[in-house]
Formats: structure tokens, C-alpha cells, sequence
């Protein structure tokens, strides 16, 4: 067992990374779950102060990890469901199963955490792969690095897209007075049946009330940062670190008008990448491959 420092928060015990006004609260127990980001004291990430521990996965806050699939999937229209190679039909939530699972911490130190999902019965049920998927955390003085790796510990080819969510912490109020910044990107959409829509060329810069942002995927044709402007903070998103596998696209949703939070979100994939491919990815047995990404702070 790793040993970590922990600290009480809403009744749970989180780890904590980080000293003095820069810190994480990470919770292995539930999905791997990244709880709170405070930078100098500020505040970048939301969570609900009434929280739901019990159904966690459900929670609208921090950053969920996306594996092994991002999104909706679909067979025939239905969703929940997706067809392998050998054309057998499994059942898999959306967004995939590690949002529910519990983690092992894998590595502990004043300013990285690493956590460990392993396949078992569990996930083997839906998703019938040999896996080792592993989320490392570090701190940086002028933000947040964040790495998932891959392993396929298994005989076949193993398919996965995996991803964030993070929920930026932004007064709805303040919208109109945010900006998301963007490198050349397609808009593209997905249907209520799976299916994608045809992509429309993006902006460069997008007001946070601007409709078009709203469940859209901004598929990169290119290496470039994207960034975010609010009146508490600016984020940067590097997302072409050295070794890393190539970013897919990057979401923007809100779940209402009225919600205190906004969500800017890489991903590997476009969701049902495992039916029309756009970003599925294949790891031969025995390899591992790793998306890095960095959150840079410039303002608080």
C-alpha cells in the first residue's frame, strides 16, 4: 500500500497533493475522482457543496475520467450498447465504467498522485479487455499536468478513447464576460440515433454564451492550444506534450443556463468512435501508450 496524506472533506477522506494555497483533493475511492483544484487560494474547479457520495459518478463537478470509451455509444441506434469485431453486441454506460470504479494509488508524492484501474470480472462484462488504465496528477508551479496511460495486459488489440470532463468552476452570471480560445477546429455535433453531424469550420474565439458551444465537439486538425478566459482566471490547454498521442477534439458543454460551472473537456474520440472510428485508438498486447495534457495557469 502507498502512503498519502489525506485529508477530511464533506465526510470523505481525500488525498491531497500540494502545500500551502495550491493544492488537489483526489478521491481514488470514487472513479479516480479529481474533487478540487485550488491554485494561489483560487478556487478552479467546481463541486456541489451537497455532493452526493453515494452516486458519485452522477456528481457535476471536479473531473470525471472517461474510460474506456467517451460518450454515447450505440448498436442499431440503441444506446448503451456496442458491436466488436467479432460482431457480439455488449452493453457500457456512457462515458465508460472508470467514473464508477474504485482506484488504487499507484505512486504518492508532495506533487504527483497516480491511480490504478485494473480489469476484472467487473469490467470485463462490458468491455471484454485485458487493461491496466492509470491517471497521474502532478502539480506544477503555474498549473496541472494530467497523464493517462493505457496498458493492454491482454492477447488481442485493445480498442479505447478516454478523456476529461473538467467542470471549471464560472458564476453562469459571468459568461458573457468569458472566452474560450481556440486552434483550427471543425464543430461537429452528435445525434439523438449515434450519429455525427457534418463539421462546420470553428472560430477562433468564442464568447461563453454563444449557443453553438453548447455539446459540441471541436475536432483539432492540428496541434495548438486552446485557452480560457474568465474574470477569476485564465487556463491555458497545452495538448501536444512530448510523447503523448495525439488529442482528437475538445468539448464545451454546460448542463443549464443557470449552472455555476462550464466544462472544457479533451478527448481522445468522438463518442461511438468504436462503431464509425473517428478517434478510436488500438493498443497492441503487451504496449501501452500515454495522453498528456497541461492546464496552465495565467491569471488568478
Amino acid at each position: 500500500m502507498v502512503a498519502v496524506i489525506t485529508e477530511r472533506f464533506q465526510g470523505q477522506e481525500l488525498v491531497r497533493v500540494g502545500v500551502g494555497g495550491s493544492y488537489l483533493l483526489v478521491a481514488p475511492a470514487h472513479g479516480g475522482r479529481l474533487v478540487r483544484w485550488v491554485h494561489r487560494g483560487t478556487e478552479i474547479l467546481y463541486w456541489p457543496a451537497d455532493a452526493d457520495w453515494t452516486r458519485v459518478a452522477k456528481v457535476r463537478g471536479g473531473n470525471p475520467l472517461l474510460f474506456p470509451f467517451i460518450g454515447r455509444h450505440f448498436v442499431d441506434g440503441e444506446a448503451g450498447k456496442w458491436r466488436d469485431a467479432e460482431g457480439v453486441v455488449h452493453a457500457l454506460p456512457q462515458h465508460g465504467f472508470a467514473r464508477d470504479m474504485a482506484f488504487a494509488v499507484s505512486d504518492f508524492s508532495e506533487s504527483t498522485v497516480s491511480m490504478t484501474l485494473t480489469s476484472s470480472d467487473a469490467t470485463c462484462a462490458g468491455y471484454p479487455f485485458d487493461f491496466v488504465f492509470t491517471a497521474t496528477y502532478r502539480l506544477l508551479p503555474d498549473g496541472l499536468e494530467v497523464t493517462l496511460k493505457a496498458c493492454n495486459t491482454g492477447d488481442r488489440p485493445l480498442p479505447y478513447y478516454a478523456g476529461h470532463h473538467f467542470y471549471f468552476a464560472l458564476p453562469h452570471g459571468q459568461r458573457s464576460a468569458s472566452r474560450l480560445s481556440m486552434p483550427v477546429a471543425d464543430r461537429v455535433r452528435q445525434t439523438p440515433d449515434g450519429a455525427l453531424t457534418g463539421a462546420e469550420p470553428g472560430d477562433s474565439v468564442y464568447r461563453l454564451d454563444d449557443g453553438r458551444l453548447q455539446d459540441t465537439f471541436h475536432v483539432l486538425r492540428g496541434p495548438g492550444a486552446s485557452r480560457l478566459e474568465t474574470p477569476r482566471y485564465e487556463i491555458g490547454f497545452e495538448l501536444d506534450a512530448p510523447g503523448s498521442v495525439p488529442w482528437h477534439a475538445v468539448t464545451t458543454w454546460t448542463e443549464r443556463e443557470d449552472s455555476d460551472f462550464y466544462c472544457v473537456e479533451p478527448w481522445l474520440g468522438l463518442p461511438n468512435a468504436i462503431g464509425h472510428g473517428r478517434g478510436l485508438r488500438w493498443v497492441a498486447p503487451g504496449e501501452a501508450e500515454v495522453a498528456t495534457c497541461r492546464l496552465v495557469i495565467g491569471k488568478v
